[in-house]
This record gives C-alpha cells, sequence and structure tokens, in this order.
C-alpha cells in the first residue's frame, strides 16, 4: 500500500479535500501535522517527510496547497511523491491552475478523479489522457454519461487506449541534448555534462509495439557491434542515470539493452539519460574589458564556432554583463545584432546562423559616471544560448526502430537530432 490516507489542505491547514483509504488518520493527526510543519519551518529543519506518533506524513506545497499523503506502514517514499506531483499534473490539466479557488469550484471532479487515481490506497490510472476518456469537465459539471466501461480500465496498458485508427501511421523520434557547461576565466572547463532526452510523437493505429535500438555501448558488449551504423562508424555511447517512460519494458532492457515498449498515444518522452564527459565548448568565447579614467568602458567580444563546419548553431544569444552604471551605448559587430538590456546590465549579441569553424567579433563602448563606484562589481559570467540541429555531443544513434503490429501495415519511422546549450557559461576576468 502506497497510502492510508490523501489530504489536500489550504495554506492554514484546514483541509478541503480528503480521501481516507483504511480509515485509520483522522482530522486530528492533519492538525498534529501543521503543528509539526510550523515548529519544523521556524526551526529551518524542514523536511519531505513529517513523522508524529505512529503516522508519517509525506507532503508537497503547491500554489496555496498542501498535498500531504499519510500512513502507518514503511511505505515507498518515492512512489508516495511520484503519485503526489502525478495528482498535481492531473489536476492542473483538467483546471488549468491547481490552487485553492479551482478546488473549491471543483469537488465533484476532484472527488471523481481521486476514486480513479487511487483505490484502496494503491495509484491506479494517472495518465491524464486516459482519464480524460471518460471523466470529461464541462463548466464546473461532470459527465460521465458513457454506458460502457472504458477499456483503459481492465486493459494492463493503462497508458493506451484501443481502437486508435490512422490512414498514414508516422513515429517521429526527437533525440535532443543540451550541454550544460562552465569555463574558467582562465580557459579551463570546471564543468561539464550533457543531458539527453528522446521524445517521440506516435501517430499508429492499433495496439503496436515498438522496439527502438541505440549504439549503447554496454549492447555492443553482449552483442558486439553492429556491421554497419548511419555514417559507416561504428562508435557507441555509454548511457548514465538512464529513466524510462513507463511503457517500457525494464526487464527486457536488463535482461538484452531492448528498449521495448507499447507507446501512448501522441507526445511523449520516451527515455532521458545523462552523460558525465569532457565537453569541448561548441561556443568558445574570449571577451576583453578595458576601463578609461572612470568615464568610459570598451568591451570587445570574440565567439567562435568549435563544432565540424557542416552544422550550424541556430538562435545564438550571447549574453554580456555590463556594469550597472553604464550609459550610451554603441555597438558594432561581424555578423548579427546587439542591444542594451538596462533592467538586466546585459548586452544580447544575437546571431541568427553561426557556422562551425567561423569566428565573429563584436565591439561595444559605454559611457561612465564621472565618479568611480567605491565597491567594485563582482562581474557575473557570460551567457550563451544556441541549437544545432542534426547533431549531438555524444554522438549517439538510433540505429533501428521496428513496428510490429498484428494488422501488418507499414510504418514510417522519422529521426531529428538537435543539440543545444543547457546552464552554458564562460567567466571572465
Amino acid at each position: 500500500m502506497a497510502a492510508s490516507a490523501l489530504f489536500i489542505l489550504d495554506l492554514k491547514g484546514k483541509p478541503l479535500i480528503s480521501r481516507n483509504y483504511k480509515g485509520d488518520v483522522g482530522l486530528g493527526e492533519i492538525e498534529n501535522f501543521m503543528g509539526v510543519l510550523l515548529q519544523r519551518e521556524e526551526e529551518g529543519t524542514l523536511t519531505p517527510v513529517l513523522t508524529y506518533g505512529h503516522v508519517h506524513f509525506l507532503w508537497i506545497k503547491h500554489a496555496n496547497l498542501y498535498l500531504v499523503a499519510t500512513t502507518k506502514k514503511n511505505g515507498n517514499a518515492s512512489l508516495v511523491f511520484s503519485f503526489l506531483y502525478k495528482v498535481v499534473e492531473v489536476f492542473s490539466e483538467y483546471f488549468k491552475e491547481l490552487e485553492e479557488e479551482s478546488i473549491r469550484d471543483n469537488f465533484v471532479i476532484v472527488y471523481e478523479l481521486l476514486d480513479e487515481l487511487m483505490d484502496f490506497g494503491f495509484p491506479q490510472t494517472t495518465d491524464s489522457k486516459i482519464l480524460q476518456e471518460y471523466i470529461t469537465q464541462e463548466g464546473n459539471k461532470l459527465d460521465t454519461g458513457k454506458s460502457r466501461v472504458p477499456t483503459t480500465v481492465t486493459n494492463a496498458v493503462s497508458w493506451r487506449s484501443e481502437g486508435i485508427r490512422y490512414k498514414k501511421n508516422e513515429v517521429f523520434i526527437d533525440v535532443i541534448e543540451s550541454v550544460n557547461l562552465l569555463v574558467s576565466a582562465n580557459g579551463s572547463v570546471v564543468l561539464s555534462e550533457v543531458v539527453g532526452t528522446i521524445k517521440l510523437k506516435v501517430f499508429l493505429s492499433g495496439m503496436p509495439e515498438l522496439r527502438l535500438g541505440l549504439n549503447d555501448r554496454v549492447l555492443f558488449e553482449l552483442t558486439g557491434p553492429p556491421r554497419s551504423l548511419p555514417g559507416g562508424k561504428n562508435k557507441s555511447v555509454e548511457l548514465e542515470d538512464v529513466k524510462f517512460h513507463q511503457c517500457v519494458r525494464l526487464s527486457r532492457f536488463d535482461n538484452d539493452r531492448t528498449i521495448s515498449f507499447i507507446p501512448p498515444d501522441g507526445d511523449f518522452e520516451l527515455m532521458s539519460y545523462r552523460l558525465h564527459t569532457q565537453v569541448k565548448p561548441l561556443i568558445w568565447i574570449e571577451s576583453i574589458i578595458e576601463k578609461f579614467s572612470h568615464s568610459r568602458v570598451e568591451i570587445m567580444v570574440k565567439a567562435k564556432g568549435q563544432f565540424k563546419k557542416q552544422s550550424v548553431a541556430n538562435g545564438v544569444e550571447i549574453a554580456v554583463p555590463v556594469p550597472s552604471d553604464a550609459d550610451s551605448p554603441k555597438f558594432k559587430t561581424t555578423v548579427g545584432s546587439a542591444r542594451y538590456l538596462p533592467e538586466r546590465n546585459v548586452v544580447i549579441w544575437s546571431i541568427k546562423s553561426f557556422p562551425g569553424g567561423k569566428e565573429h567579433l563584436m565591439r561595444a563602448h559605454f559611457g561612465l559616471p564621472s565618479v568611480e563606484k567605491e565597491e567594485e562589481e563582482g562581474r557575473p559570467p557570460i551567457a550563451v544560448r544556441f541549437e544545432i540541429p542534426y547533431f549531438t555531443v555524444s554522438g549517439i544513434q538510433v540505429r533501428y526502430m521496428k513496428i510490429i503490429e498484428k494488422s501488418g501495415y507499414q510504418a514510417l519511422p522519422w529521426v531529428r537530432y538537435i543539440t543545444q546549450s543547457g546552464d552554458y557559461q564562460i567567466r571572465t576576468s
């Protein structure tokens, strides 16, 4: 059992919604919970799990609400918190904004949803797309007029409905990698990691089974490299911190590294991964800042694309910090345009298209007050944003996508690779 009771409280601790699955936790325990919470908050020792007597309270705060699950057993805390955040996600789908007012205006639908989300303390159907098949909302009223029991209630595949039909069967695969990078003032890489996601957009009829093959190093160790890969290279990557959508058969992946699944309909994130690897800065930045007699400052920034020449970075934005008392900006760029944002104390240098191997310059001139500030301002790092299509830093590749469905139709998989900036910062001296 995940939880024996579920409560939604306002900020004063007054219960708005309660669902007691075992009947062993009442309003008195909730008063105890609020007392412990307020005391811990004052002491600065607040934790997501609070215990009073024999009752464990697992809680999250969203807007002006507390969502609290209780248990008297040694329950699975990760499961409970995943469920609480899923409740927030589902309610937000129905009410757009989840807050005290939306709960008060929709008591009926909230209780209907809770009946489907959890039974006897065990999570059940938690996919909002499936719930919307048979719990529909019109204003503040609930329409549950369907006479038949939805297939998703009795179907083991709770994230996909039966009877889906498309004239053209297609799957779109997006492999998106975000580069988090921190470079020190002397040019050395302090922090470097790649966070990747594989997102699918599925337009397939029936109940298909998909099998996705990647150039995973562990798979290569088990089976050996394939005879050919796109581009003719047998390069492999070692994925870390892999997380899958619930549709993936984890036992199959553990056994032979096959990513096998029956997909939800439409958009969803199939998996995410992380690579702690030394990444060469894709866009290298050098800056020189000169102050003259406390009356003006000149900034020169050089940007160089350090990725392969056949690739192009789109939507490049380089945010260069300037002194807070700077004024009268003047700019000169070899490409793109620059603008001053005084509310953020930065110059934004925008480059629509930045090919690999190219080098560009920006010069900025600012006036400064004649009186120098007594305290020397700390200089924030330069932040860079970009997106490089048809390119991944890790070298991850989709080797194949097999689509198996009992009707035997042919389907087209489309793959797109994108590398983009995450938290990408370069410190200046």
